[in-house]
């Protein structure tokens, strides 16, 4: 449940009065500020999550939202057919929806088109998705603040979307960026292992070898730093560098304490529980799952450190490693007696199994980072692309629209 209690560098606005506050007074707040600040909302889904239960719920709950200006959705892995029934299944939101295909001839010429200028995202992927619908929203000119949830959300609910969008929303807040979190709990068990065996004991084990920098302090102070639920004003847009692989949400939280003070940030409680869609461990494949994702997520924050001063070596990673080992087997331990006070399940040995392969992975994410010093893992800001094309939102917006306009019949 919800408590006052502030931790670390940045804001962290609770949820303190769960029943009191009404979903209906929430938006009516909204409606308000869309007035001065218009909202709009991406949505990065593969098409397979059309088939699904979460994203079904999804759209019916964002039906029910009246102070969107607009809906942003990128479309992943669509054929032709699969796109014009994209069209079909996002048609009944009442709000402006825009579909953008990524696999379509016209959205795939601009991207050849950046290529040749060594601008275009390097590697497939939500990072790539983001990207291309951060720069429609851009471009379009149709908000002021944007916020951004994944399709696989299976606990969805509106409330969920205002509170994520209030703390940009407000005109009498000064927040750039907020940061969703919530209690990774659902069918009797605590989920969310890379965050509470990867990411929490990586940062701590950072800090006993490195000490207390300002940005393991920051990236510290997130109570869910891997949530895909964030919302910024729109000209965050500009200069955010993301990278288009499973580091996105480290990157985008590195993009905005470099741009930000730290008084201009916050996390917001946004539900009870959440549930979602979940990777496998992938204990034999380095690239799927847990496994891929544990080693993209290390090489963010190893590069984000390596651009601070820190200097690595291969020792240096080895000690790493030794040391998150034995920090994140005492998480287990504390995980495991939080789980049996509220009655949760708790499986002590594939918890285990995976800080064993998190353990390898950190290694071998220190191993790549060292063997590839010339790396340039993030795709350029919107800023540097309409320097290169100053054209280039135009042609976007144009193609987007011709996709609609033929394939929607």
């Amino acid at each position: 449940m919800g408590d006052f209690y502030q931790n670390g560098v940045i804001t962290t606005l609770h949820n303190l009065s769960r029943e009191s506050v009404s979903i209906e007074e929430i938006e009516a707040e909204l409606v308000q500020f869309s007035k001065v600040r218009p909202l709009s909302l991406v949505l990065p889904s593969l098409y397979s999550e059309l088939q699904g239960p979460a994203l079904e719920n999804i759209i019916n709950e964002l039906c029910e939202v009246p102070y969107l200006s607009q809906i942003v959705i990128g479309l992943d892995r669509a054929t032709e057919e699969e796109y014009k029934h994209a069209l079909k299944f996002f048609s009944r939101l009442p709000q402006k929806v825009k579909v953008l295909w990524n696999e379509g001839p016209r959205l795939q010429a601009i991207d050849a088109k950046l290529k040749a200028e060594g601008l275009a995202p390097k590697e497939l992927g939500k990072g790539r998705n983001v990207w291309y619908c951060l720069g429609y929203v851009l471009g379009s000119g149709q908000s002021e603040s944007v916020a951004i949830h994944d399709c696989d959300i299976l606990t969805y609910n509106r409330k969920m979307l205002a509170r994520l969008f209030y703390p940009v929303a407000n005109p009498n807040f000064n927040y750039e960026f907020c940061k969703g979190y919530y209690a990774r709990v659902a069918d009797g068990k605590i989920n969310g292992r890379v965050s509470r065996l990867l990411v929490t004991p990586l940062l701590r084990a950072l800090k006993k070898i490195f000490g207390n920098l300002d940005y393991l302090e920051y990236l510290d102070s997130y109570r869910y730093p891997l949530a895909g639920e964030f919302s910024f004003r729109t000209d965050v847009i500009n200069d955010i560098r993301i990278p288009s692989d499973w580091g996105l949400e480290i990157g985008v939280l590195s993009e905005m304490e470099r741009n930000y003070s730290h008084n201009r940030l916050c996390q917001v409680d946004i539900a009870d529980t959440y549930d979602h869609k979940h990777q496998s461990l992938s204990v034999d494949n380095d690239d799927g799952g847990l496994s891929k994702m544990s080693i993209d997520i290390s090489k963010a924050i190893f590069r984000k450190l390596a651009t601070n001063g820190v200097v690595f070596n291969t020792e240096t990673f080895r000690s790493i490693k030794a040391t998150y080992y034995r920090i994140a087997l005492d998480f287990v331990e504390t995980y495991r007696n939080d789980a049996i006070i509220n009655n949760l399940n708790f499986d002590i040995h594939s918890e285990e199994q995976a800080v064993e392969l998190f353990a390898h992975n950190i290694l071998k994410a220190g191993v790549h980072f060292l063997e590839n010093p010339m790396e340039t893992p993030f795709i350029p800001s919107w800023n540097r692309v309409t320097s290169a094309m100053p054209d280039v939102f135009e042609q976007m917006g144009q193609a987007v629209e011709a996709d609609m306009k033929e394939f929607g019949q």
